[in-house]
Order: structure tokens, then sequence, then C-alpha cells
């Protein structure tokens, strides 16, 4: 039952993205950030995770700024004690609000755009991108700055998060966040009750691959897969950057047509294609026929294709079925044996976008007749009427 993934990548109108900085734990800079948000009337989340001592970091932050008015709130006050903090603080009625992680989720306090996460390590990568989404929720410019401790190394995993949190700090970076967090952590078995994996060497498409098939054989459905025919005729199809800027768009293409498996689906990519980025050149619409033919030679039983002058050599699982798709090819079509048949055709045939052409047009029209013949055997007689 997987879902496809939405990514949206457009921020709100007049949002800004989110200034964040790892810095080691330092006073004088701590008392800057928060004296800097106050002057432009503005309120701070001091985000400290220990209730232990919560207090007491709340003193320390107070004799850092005595002027600010500050209050504290974590999950094992009364709840109509942390209710009370919370109305105060969504009042204006109290600068900083030193907290746990309560404050993840929930909240929408458009005057608080300064945010301080002490001991940031501590955090998982995806906390920590919540947190930072408490703040920035208005027109004004926010910050957030992650802690490193004072008196403990930090380990090379945690050094890793802070540094993708701080990398990915610019509006839709969410999608990219959760990708990062996936490669760190690892996927899991989704399937059973493990909770580590291995993402790293097999990678994320072949994973979601992967587990697609053990969940058909899971729920014993079989699938119908269209085998593919490797073509190795010498062409250079691509898509140009001219024509879809964007890596990330173009990449998206690349995969949805290496993923295609009928040529349905690869007629509505093409439409997709042109309504999306407008007429398509003729280096996609290479691609575009390498594809189909492709997917054509598969339907006929052929593995593959390959231009060895002057011949084109096919590997074939049925040489009979082959023989009937190449009806009409120009020059000499010879069987060496079950597996491999041999086509010469002129020399002005074997450039190749002519073979290219030729091929596809070849095998084509001997599928649309397939699909003809087909059609008129399965269309019922006409009844007969007493």
């Amino acid at each position: 039952g997987l879902r496809d993934i939405s990514s949206l990548t457009t921020a709100p109108q007049n949002r800004r993205s989110i200034v964040t900085e790892v810095m080691p734990f330092d006073r004088q800079r701590i008392k800057a950030a928060i004296q800097r948000e106050l002057s432009r009337e503005g309120q701070v989340y001091f985000v400290h995770n220990r209730v232990q001592n919560i207090i007491a970091m709340a003193e320390d932050i107070q004799s850092l700024v005595p002027d600010a008015r500050i209050i504290v709130g974590h999950g094992q006050m009364e709840q109509g004690e942390l209710e009370e903090v919370m109305l105060k603080f969504v009042r204006h009625e109290a600068d900083i609000l030193v907290c746990t992680t309560i404050i993840e989720s929930g909240l929408d306090i458009p005057n608080v755009n300064t945010m301080i996460i002490n001991q940031a390590d501590r955090f998982g990568l995806s906390e920590l991108h919540q947190l930072r989404g408490r703040v920035g929720r208005w027109k004004h410019r926010a910050y957030c700055y992650l802690l490193l401790p004072p008196d403990r190394p930090v380990t090379p995993v945690a050094a890793k998060r802070l540094k993708a949190i701080e990398e990915y700090s610019h509006l839709g970076a969410g999608f990219k966040i959760a990708m990062r967090d996936l490669e760190l952590r690892g996927a899991g078995n989704i399937l059973g009750p493990e909770q580590s994996g291995h993402i790293a060497t097999v990678g994320y498409e072949m994973y979601c691959q992967l587990l697609e098939e053990a969940t058909h054989q899971l729920k014993n459905e079989k699938r119908q897969t269209t085998p593919e025919a490797h073509v190795d005729i010498g062409i250079s199809a691509f898509i140009p950057k001219t024509y879809i800027p964007a890596d990330r768009q173009r990449m998206d293409v690349y995969r949805r047509l290496t993923r295609l498996s009928d040529l349905q689906s690869l007629d509505a990519l093409v439409k997709d294609i042109t309504d999306a980025f407008g007429e398509i050149p003729r280096q996609v619409t290479l691609l575009i026929t390498l594809t189909e033919l492709r997917l054509l030679a598969g339907l006929y039983g052929i593995e593959s294709i390959i231009k060895k002058d002057p011949d084109v050599v096919l590997t074939v699982r049925d040489a009979a079925a082959a023989q009937t798709a190449l009806t009409g090819a120009p020059g000499t079509l010879r069987v060496i044996d079950e597996k491999t048949v041999y086509l010469r055709m002129p020399p002005t045939f074997m450039a190749s976008d002519a073979l290219l052409m030729v091929l596809r047009n070849l095998l084509r029209k001997a599928w649309d007749r397939r699909q003809a013949t087909t059609v008129s055997t399965a269309r019922p007689q006409a009844a007969g009427v007493a």
C-alpha cells in the first residue's frame, strides 16, 4: 500500500527562511541573540529538555538579561498551570519561554522569531526540524541557534545531524531533511519488528522496489512485468538543461522513463512533459523513441538489440516471433540459431538515428497489427433475430 510522495516547495506569502547556526554554548552570544530579538519587540524560545534543572537554566538566562520577563513550561506541570503559562506567553506577558520539547507541535505564535536549543546534539534530525518550525511564522527574519554541550564531545552521527539541519535551512527543505534522516538512521524493516537498516548499501529507489516486491509476495499478488530489451545502437539521447533546467525535475523524468512498463504509460508521460515544458526537442524525442523501442522489443521477446556493423544482432527468446515482428524490414534477415537473429540493411538505414526509427516503426506496426487481430477475434458475433 505504498503511496507516492508529494513535496510542497512553495512557501506561504511573505515567509522567509530561518537563519540556522550551530555554535558552542557561549553566554555572551546567547545574550546578544536574546537582546536582538527583544529590541524588535519579539519573543524567544529557549529549549532545555531537562526538567530536573530547567528552573536553574531559567535563572541562568535571567542573569544574562535581567530586564527580560521569563517563564518556564514543561510537560510535568499540572494541566491548568501549563495552560496559564502558555496563555501568558501568547498574550506577550513574558519575553522568554524556557521550555522542553512540548512546544514542537500545535503552537503558532508569529511574534516568536528566535529559538535557542540547548544541547542540540541530543535531538533527532526530524525533531530539530519540527522545533525550528515554531519560529519564522511571520514576515520577520527568524533565527535558530543550536548549542553544543561545553562538557562533552559530540558524536560523529550527532555532528552529521547538526550539519544537515544547518545546511537545509531554506524553505521547502523538509523533504531533503527527511531523506538525510533516512540515510543516517536507516530505513528499517517496515514489515517487521526491527528498526535499523542498511539503505546506504542499496539506495532509496532500489529499497522501495524491493519493499514493493516483498509486499506483493506477502499479499500473494502476482505482478505482471513486461521484460525490457537492452538496446545499443550507438545513439546519444538525453534531456538537455535548456529544456528542463531544474536537476530534480530532469531526474524525475529520467526515473519515470526507466520505470515504464507499457506503451500507454509512455504516451501519458509524453503528454505530461509537453504540458509542463512545451514542445519536445530532438534529443528528448530520440530518448522517448529509444524507450518505446525497448518496450516494443520486450513485448516480442527480444532481449537485446546491438549494432555490430554491418549487421544488427538481436538476441531473442523466440526467433519465429522476432521474424514476425521484423516483417518488411529493408535488407536481409538471417536466423543464426533459435536465440540469435541477424538483420543486415542498406548503409543508408544503418546510421544511428535512421536505424532507431526503422526498428521502432517496424515493431510498432507489428504491434498495432497484433492488437487489431486481438480486438477482431474478441469481438462477439452479432446475434440473429428470430
